[in-house]
């Protein structure tokens, strides 16, 4: 039996992207446009955010180092003390020696109690304001007048 179609070459053929002549495929977005943003970067944007607007009235936060984690860690082996508390959304960590005292804002758990970016922003700040009023012995409400306002 004679076959007319030569079989294909044993490498495969590099596919080529510019497919109909419309030109070669580009990114979704460009780099400087927010949608090209991680999730993990918008939160931390958010986070810095608060920081700034905080440190208007309270320049000594710029000695705290604020963080931005995926979830809480907890020790299964030893007592976290929380019991049978809900997950934090943050955690502070007071300056020992040359370390300096850290606010911690966990990312998943707010992003799970929250369903827009306002509404993400609006509990981010509430948990920066609470872990920095915590961290220098005062009420929220002295760390930011408007805390708890709607």
């Amino acid at each position: 039996m004679d076959n007319p179609v030569p079989p294909r070459p044993a490498e495969p053929r590099p596919r080529r992207r510019d497919r109909h002549g419309r030109g070669m495929r580009g990114p979704v977005a460009p780099p400087q446009v927010p949608l090209s943003a991680s999730r993990g970067e918008v939160f931390a944007d958010l986070v810095q955010d608060s920081v700034e607007r905080l440190e208007r009235r309270w320049p000594q936060l710029s000695d705290i180092e604020f963080m931005v984690l995926e979830v809480p860690r907890f020790d299964p082996a030893g007592d976290d003390g929380l019991g049978d508390e809900a997950v934090p959304l943050g955690g502070t960590t007071p300056a020992h020696g040359d370390r300096p005292a850290r606010v911690v804002v966990y990312r998943r758990p707010v992003e799970i109690r929250t369903k827009g970016r306002d509404e993400r922003a609006a509990l981010v700040h509430e948990v920066v304001v609470e872990q920095v009023a915590e961290l220098l012995g005062l009420t929220p409400e002295t760390v930011d007048p408007r805390y708890g306002e709607d």
